[in-house]
């Protein structure tokens, strides 16, 4: 894959740059350390794209390649358990935790941004500053979660599971969002990593997550070496540990000084003018979440309707979907801490080209991922239930995903480069308006005619994702989100 030349005049890799504050070390210094600093120091300001985009991409989509595995492991367990485990945990976690991720999302957007923007100025301290208060935030997330969700499980989930699965997902509910604080300060800690332009450190706390968080599945739910055979709790006690491991490695770096960001005690104290600030830009972004959480909470209430089988299908399908996601996300993170730095920078054409060459490189792995998704879906669902009435409606759902994967990518790029550049009004009203004006009400409709049933859920999840990736890339061929750049540099 070619790239379009630097303009005239702009700088090497090899140039001296004055943004370049974290000094790249000499040939002769060697070192593992050294070797390190080229990807948790790296300035992504100058030099060849595709190698940064590598660098930033290549170590998120090893994190969530395992992530993935852990989720595999995870559906596996609870298939073992039974239809109704794979339901109530799934419904669960579609539903009653995206309410609170879609904050999550935002915040941890917000910070990459605002951090990716304060790198690019050369502004250390103010990066600095804005880590330490999305912490803050972070903790009044966690507690709304904990308080609102953890002491009244019964009343959410009945809202959103069959009557036969309830007591399971009140059980897992209310351990999960016990230690929901966890995964909030994990999410913040990598948006800010990710924005200062290491992703490496990200994806080595995540590959250590994933065989103890398997472990303790595994051995709370079936009661493996002297532990007590919990079943779905144990499920939720074992996720609940391997987020506070997360939790507590990511804190350690960020605290430690192993980071380009070094976070300090003098970083907690709560200053009014950047929290409000940090809160201005993360609710947008958090917004545009809601509208694909919607989509998922409307199918998972509308399957819940038809029967726990198509429940579990839905659940089946979009766990081996969001392998195809972990993939896909991190190269569109990766285009959005590039647009973020070289928009800081004041370099505009480095940001375009920054879009296309991650758009290039999502259809280049989405595109086969694609055609083997429908040729082995099949397989792929048998591994997870043998129930035959399951395996058919979640065969048939990857099928329809199958048809618009390939599309996936440009659309997590578009819309995380309008984020990343401070244009997050605009694809929020898209996704809103699309989310609720066109895919919900066509999903209630074909799924009440008997000819369509759960299909019509899976069409409608067509129709909507192609119409709102167009949409983006309307938006984003006019070339505003370029002049909205000075919005997260305030």
């Amino acid at each position: 894959m070619s790239e379009v030349p630097e303009k005239s005049g702009s700088k090497d890799a090899s140039d001296s740059n004055p943004r370049d504050w974290a000094p790249r070390p000499e040939r002769s210094s060697g070192g593992l350390r050294a070797l390190a600093q080229q990807f948790t120091h790296r300035d992504h300001t100058h030099g060849r794209l595709l190698i940064s985009i590598l660098v930033l991409a290549l170590p998120a989509v090893l994190a969530s390649s395992g992530m993935a595995l852990f989720q595999l492991f995870d559906l596996r367990f609870l298939g073992q358990i039974g239809g109704e485990a794979v339901a109530a945990a799934g419904a669960t976690n579609q539903t009653l935790r995206q309410i609170f991720q879609v904050s999550a999302f935002g915040l941890s957007v917000a910070i990459q941004m605002m951090i990716a923007f304060a790198i690019g100025r050369a502004a250390l301290e103010e990066a600095e500053h804005i880590a330490g208060q999305s912490f803050l935030i972070t903790s009044l997330l966690a507690l709304l979660g904990i308080v609102s969700v953890g002491l009244f499980p019964n009343f959410f989930v009945s809202l959103i599971v069959s009557e036969e699965a309830v007591p399971m997902a009140e059980a897992y509910a209310r351990i999960t969002f016990f230690f929901f604080a966890f995964n909030i300060f994990a999410q913040a800690a990598n948006g800010i990593l990710v924005g200062s332009g290491d992703a490496t450190t990200p994806m080595m706390i995540g590959l250590l997550q994933v065989p103890v968080a398997i472990f303790f599945e595994w051995a709370l739910a079936f009661g493996h070496f002297g532990f007590p055979a919990l079943g779905v709790e144990g499920i939720a006690y074992g996720t609940a540990i391997g987020g506070a491991f997360s939790f507590a490695m990511a804190t350690f770096v960020l605290f430690s000084g192993h980071s380009r960001v070094h976070l300090r005690v003098q970083h907690l104290r709560p200053d009014w003018a950047m929290l409000a600030r940090i809160g201005k830009t993360m609710w947008q972004p958090a917004l545009q979440m809601i509208a694909r959480s919607a989509m998922i909470m409307v199918f998972m209430f509308l399957a819940g309707r038809i029967g726990s089988h198509v429940q579990a299908a839905y659940t089946i399908g979009l766990r081996i979907e969001m392998i195809a996601v972990m993939i896909a996300f991190p190269i569109a993170n990766a285009c959005a801490t590039l647009v973020g730095q070289n928009l800081g920078a004041g370099n505009v054409d480095r940001a375009w080209r920054s879009v296309y060459v991650s758009a290039a490189v999502e259809v280049c792995i989405l595109g086969p991922g694609a055609v083997a998704l429908y040729f082995f879906r099949d397989a792929a669902v048998a591994v997870f239930t043998g129930d035959p009435a399951v395996a058919a409606h979640a065969s048939e759902y990857l099928r329809y995903v199958s048809f618009i994967l390939g599309f996936w990518g440009i659309y997590f790029v578009a819309f995380r480069a309008l984020q990343a550049a401070g244009d997050m009004i605009t694809p929020m009203l898209i996704s809103l308006a699309l989310a609720l004006g066109l895919g919900a009400p066509l999903a209630i409709y074909l799924s009440s005619q008997p000819e369509y049933g759960a299909s019509g859920m899976w069409i409608a999840n067509i129709v909507y994702s192609t119409a709102n990736t167009l949409a983006m890339l309307v938006w984003l061929s006019t070339g505003r989100w370029t002049q909205r750049a000075s919005f997260a540099g305030r």
